[in-house]
């Protein structure tokens, strides 16, 4: 069996991110890492533009999700500030998807 990208990558993603600490920033990054691998776990439909919309969604989600935790929980002026631009740029990432796949489906 060759071995693509894309099935590398869907083995790595079946793979659970292991819990850290149990405080609740540690608890609300792990989550959202394992919502984003969750929902990224897909079978390749065998259209590689499909593919990448349908898994990059989910993807920025997370980075969106992750973003969150450090507005939430974070302490560095300068990380909070990346945070938001991360949760604006990726949010509008995500809308460009929408409409590719609305378009393609």
């Amino acid at each position: 069996m060759r071995v693509t990208p894309i099935l590398l990558l869907v083995a790595i993603l079946a793979v659970p991110v292991p819990a850290m600490s149990q405080n609740a920033a540690s608890q609300a990054m792990s989550d959202a890492m394992n919502k984003m691998m969750s929902a990224m776990h897909m079978a390749p439909s065998g259209n590689v533009d499909m593919d990448f919309a349908m898994m990059m969604k989910p993807h920025h989600q997370g980075a969106i999700d992750m973003a969150k935790v450090e507005l939430q929980y974070g302490t560095d002026p300068e990380l909070k500030a990346m945070a938001q631009k991360i949760i604006d740029a990726q949010t509008a990432e995500i809308a460009e998807f929408d409409a590719w796949l609305a378009k393609h489906m």
